[in-house]
Order: C-alpha cells, then sequence, then structure tokens
C-alpha cells in the first residue's frame, strides 16, 4: 500500500511548514500547550497567527466555500493540522473548538441565520469560542447537567455553572449545552444555545491548572437573558448536536500527535547533544529502545489518524476508529513526556528558565497530556465506544 501523499497534498504540507518557519521566533516551543490563552503575549501571538491563517485560507480550509473555507478534504485538513500542531502554532482553533467542530456544527445543524452571525468571524479569525459541557457534577456523564434554560417569550434565561471550559476567559461566544426539560429521560431534556459572554448575569473565572497558567475557567449563569434565535437545532435535541460535535472533536488526535512528536524529536535531539560521564545519552542502550519505540508508537498514531481522514474523505463516518486514534495520540503524549523526564533526570522537572532543557516543555507536556486524555470523552469512556460499537462487546 502507498502512504506518500500526492503531489498536492506535498505542496500544502511545505507550504505550511515554510509558513511555520517564517512567521514564527526560532526557539518558539509554547504555543502547543496552550500558552495562547494563558498569557496576555501569548494571546497576543494567537490573534497574530489566526489572521494570517485567514488571509491564506487554511484557517478554515475544511469548510465549504460558501461559509469562507476551501472546501479541502480530510486528508489536506489533517496535514494542516499535524504541521500546526508539530510546530506549535497558536490560535489555530480560534478558541477550544470554533473551528474544528464548533463552526462544523453550525454548518451541518444551524439556520442560516446563524451561520450568517457567527460562521464569518471564526474565518476571518477575529471570534474566538468555548465549548461549555463539563459541571461539578457532571463530567463522564455529561447526560447528568442541570444547568437550567428555561424559555421565556423569545428568550432563554439560564441558571447554573459550568466549569473546566478552556480558554472561556479569552472567548466571546460560548457553545453552551443546557437543560431545557428537566422532566424528560436526561439525554432528551438538553439544548444547546449559542450564547455571547459578554451577556449580562454570565462570570467568567478563570481557573490555574495542573501547569500553574489559567487554562480552564469557571462559568457561572445568574438569570442570563439570551435571545431564542441563539438555540442550535431542535429545543432537546442537545444530545445530537453534541455528539455530532465530539465526532469532529475527536477526529483531532493528529494535534495531540503533532505536538506530542515534535516534543519527541526535541528530547531524541538532546539526549545526542548531552553527555553524562563522557557518553552521550542516546548511546545508553536503554535511551535507544525508549526513543525507538516512541517513535514506532508516533507512527502507528499518525496511521490511525489519516485512517479517520481516508473514511471521512470516502464518505463513511467513523466511530470507535476516532475513539482509537484520539485515545492512542492523547495517551502516547503522556508517555513521552515521562520517557522524556526519566531521560534528562532531574533536568528534565524544570518548567522553564535558563537550565531547563528544550525550554521546559517536558514536564509542561506532562502535565497538559493529563488533561488530553480527558477532552473529547476520557479514555474510559472511549475504551467504551471501541469495545462495544467496534469489539460489539456488552456494556456490562
Amino acid at each position: 500500500m502507498d502512504f506518500k501523499f500526492s503531489e498536492k497534498e506535498q505542496a500544502l504540507q511545505k507550504g505550511l511548514r515554510e509558513f511555520a518557519k517564517a512567521e514564527l521566533p526560532s526557539d518558539w516551543r509554547v504555543g502547543g500547550y496552550a500558552d495562547e490563552y494563558c498569557t496576555d503575549e501569548g494571546f497576543e501571538m494567537a490573534k497574530k497567527m489566526s489572521k494570517k491563517l485567514a488571509e491564506k485560507g487554511w484557517l478554515t480550509m475544511a469548510w465549504p466555500e460558501e461559509y469562507g473555507g476551501m472546501d479541502a478534504t480530510r486528508t489536506e485538513y489533517l496535514i494542516y493540522r499535524e504541521e500546526m500542531a508539530y510546530n506549535m502554532v497558536p490560535g489555530v482553533d480560534m478558541g477550544v473548538g470554533g473551528v474544528s467542530w464548533i463552526g462544523q456544527t453550525i454548518i451541518m445543524l444551524g439556520t442560516e441565520e446563524q451561520k450568517k452571525k457567527y460562521l464569518p468571524g471564526i474565518a476571518a479569525g477575529e471570534t474566538y469560542w468555548c465549548t461549555g459541557y463539563s459541571e461539578p457534577e457532571a463530567g463522564t456523564d455529561l447526560a447528568s447537567m442541570t444547568c437550567r434554560a428555561i424559555k421565556k417569550g423569545d428568550e432563554y434565561v439560564i441558571n447554573g455553572q459550568k466549569v473546566w471550559t478552556s480558554a472561556a476567559h479569552r472567548s466571546a461566544y460560548c457553545w453552551l449545552a443546557v437543560r431545557t426539560d428537566p422532566d424528560a429521560p436526561k439525554h432528551r431534556g438538553i439544548s444547546i444555545l449559542l450564547v455571547d459572554l459578554n451577556t449580562p448575569g454570565v462570570d467568567v473565572k478563570p481557573l490555574i491548572n495542573l501547569a500553574g497558567v489559567p487554562e480552564n475557567c469557571e462559568m457561572f449563569f445568574d438569570d442570563a437573558h439570551v435571545p431564542a434565535d441563539c438555540l442550535v437545532d431542535q429545543e432537546n435535541n442537545g444530545w445530537h448536536a453534541m455528539m455530532t460535535a465530539l465526532s469532529f472533536e475527536r477526529t483531532a488526535g493528529i494535534e495531540h500527535l503533532g505536538r506530542t512528536w515534535r516534543l519527541l524529536d526535541e528530547i531524541i535531539a538532546y539526549a545526542k547533544e548531552t553527555k553524562r560521564n563522557g557518553k552521550r545519552l542516546v548511546d545508553n542502550p536503554n535511551t535507544r529502545n525508549k526513543l525507538a519505540q516512541l517513535t514506532i508508537e508516533c507512527e502507528i498514531g499518525r496511521l490511525m489518524c489519516y485512517s479517520v481522514a481516508s473514511m471521512e474523505d470516502k464518505g463513511e463516518v467513523p466511530g470507535y476508529e476516532a475513539s482509537m486514534a484520539k485515545n492512542w495520540c492523547a495517551e502516547l503524549g503522556l508517555d513521552i513526556a515521562t520517557k522524556g523526564i526519566e531521560i534528562m533526570g532531574l533536568y528534565g522537572e524544570l518548567v522553564e528558565g535558563y537550565l531547563a532543557p528544550i525550554g521546559g516543555i517536558t514536564p509542561q507536556g506532562y502535565m497538559f497530556s493529563i488533561g488530553d486524555k480527558i477532552g473529547a470523552g476520557t479514555s474510559e469512556i472511549n475504551r467504551v465506544l471501541i469495545a462495544t460499537r467496534g469489539l460489539g462487546l456488552p456494556r456490562n
């Protein structure tokens, strides 16, 4: 089987690499680990890069042309996301999900008015979004959410709380899941609202994560009035909209992989350059075996992701295959960071500063990779999908 890219795909890959090299500082490493939402400097860089990507037509390249896209194939889009992740280019997703699942789900399920109102800002690299799913008592079991929206006339009134909402403090809008019918079976009483975060009654409070930076947020809704026309699809059909969005999100395993492979390459370079007791680290057989095994596992993850893209290009709908790719790539990130710290020794625990190897991204990668196992469905939930839908095993 020939795994080579076509001439068109190779040209795209080359252009993306040249763009990253020209636009980013030579020592740039931080964009891949949410620095774009954690510091003012990082966010300014993200906004700058979003605009440049939009000007190139790459930002929303997978969207239809009528909505600001290029009608790119899923394989072309995956090449783009892989190169952006590997080079840690910030501002690629217009917040968390703005391009990759929110915009694409609005295209599928939104009204024409919603498409005209929300999509141009994303495609132009101007409007950032966040995704409001998790609550203090509803994480893995999202259908247990209690954040309530009551329809009154031509408005919804929202009350409740969301938590772990990534990039909410940098976003203008939220793709918000709310309960609109508390008496319906829990999967059937949920709706999706497109909420302006400047709405009175909406309070966003950043949370400090394991890496010591404000990536995630709490959101509080206290009698927040939003127009009824911000409802996506039909009332109480939000679970379908969420699953549609999650199907797009789970195909983003290549982003975990691109960022992780960059970390591995940095660790390999460090092992080749660094000597202990007169010998390079890479000359230690145990170290060489670790790095070789991780390289093989990166290649496996890459093939999984491109297999999913190939299915989509054929008009097929990946299910458990996307869960497999997401789990493999997310968990591999944690493994690579762990082994990188082992190889570097105590220096590998330094986050930043003069003595920190490779900009301190190894421990940073470790701390962010823990969250990667949770987003887009926890590893445990994805394993259930793989077991039941892929292997045909009973749920119990």
